[in-house]
């Protein structure tokens, strides 16, 4: 099958991105995969899909209507909520295709409606609405735990068994971004256990959907080291939606003035946000790396490194 394909990336965070606005086959779970892998496909955390909306999504939208519909699929070949990387990159990439001429669109994910906007100094800022700190959205299961209160965020026991049977107890905070994030501070990021212990978060019984699991080290009132090991994917250069858990979580303990700094592994990032009942906004690059054609294997061969 042969498939228009752009690779994409957002502060090192990769993307292979897909116009479907007019139709598309589609594909297998290892098709998916097979795109993603990067020894034996193209590449990418996660693969964006470009979408119109129907008619009843754009009813169900308001008066406001929607531009787009966004899908994301991760590297493993699931389908997610969110992205926020992956938006930036998805406003950038309908603009350079001539999908749209508007700055800012609003766009229909799994997880609600965004609105991402190129901004005058090349940027791209995302509105990624409202965060939410109930455990049930994620979804958690909080049977048999009592959080303690860390200024206005509640922090969960979390214990994580090592292959060796040794077991670790971690204090979680908990965010939905439209998608699940568990974030805790560490005292030094780049020491932090992020592969193995991102694993175990991930894959935690008490989160059935899996999470993201976010490792932050707060540099100062307006910057944090973040590291972010992502459901489906592993390890990513950034992650946009777990750049904003790590920052409202950090403001909500005491920890971080209204507008951060973010150190990623792949550059920087920078979250704002004025407290409970207001967006998060999230901003930072989004860069074309080049279009191709590839033809995807009816049956592909996998190296099974996500």
């Amino acid at each position: 099958m042969k498939l228009q394909v752009t690779k994409m990336h957002g502060a090192g965070n990769d993307f292979v991105v897909i116009d479907a606005t007019r139709g598309m086959p589609g594909l297998t779970l290892s098709q998916w995969r097979w795109l993603a892998d990067r020894h034996v496909g193209v590449g990418a955390d996660q693969i964006l899909i470009v979408e119109r909306p129907t008619a009843a999504q754009q009813q169900a939208a308001g008066p406001q209507g929607l531009d787009f519909v966004y899908r994301i699929i991760n590297a493993d070949g699931i389908e997610v909520e969110q992205c926020g990387n992956g938006a930036r990159c998805f406003v950038r990439f309908v603009t350079e295709q001539g999908l749209t001429e508007k700055s800012r669109i609003r766009v229909l994910t799994k997880g609600g409606i965004i609105m991402p906007a190129l901004m005058p100094d090349g940027d791209v800022e995302v509105d990624m609405g409202e965060p939410s700190f109930d455990p049930a959205t994620l979804p958690f299961s909080t049977r048999g735990l009592v959080p303690r209160d860390a200024g206005r965020m509640q922090l969960w026991p979390v214990a994580l068994e090592e292959p060796s049977g040794e077991v670790t107890t971690r204090e979680l905070a908990l965010v939905s971004m439209g998608n699940p994030h568990a974030v805790q501070v560490v005292d030094d990021v780049q020491q932090a256990p992020v592969k193995a212990e991102g694993r175990l978060i991930e894959l935690h019984p008490r989160f059935p959907q899996r999470v993201n699991a976010g490792f932050m080290q707060v540099l100062s009132r307006t910057g944090i080291a973040l590291r972010v090991f992502e459901r489906g994917a592993g390890e990513t250069m950034a992650c946009g939606t777990g750049a904003c858990a790590a920052v409202v979580a950090g403001m909500q303990q005491g920890l971080l003035d209204s507008r951060v700094r973010v150190q990623v592994p792949g550059g920087r990032l920078t979250i704002r946000w004025e407290g409970p009942g207001h967006s998060v906004f999230l901003r930072g690059p989004a860069v074309t790396v080049f279009h191709t054609e590839v033809d995807v294997p009816d049956a592909p061969v996998l190296s099974g490194d996500i």
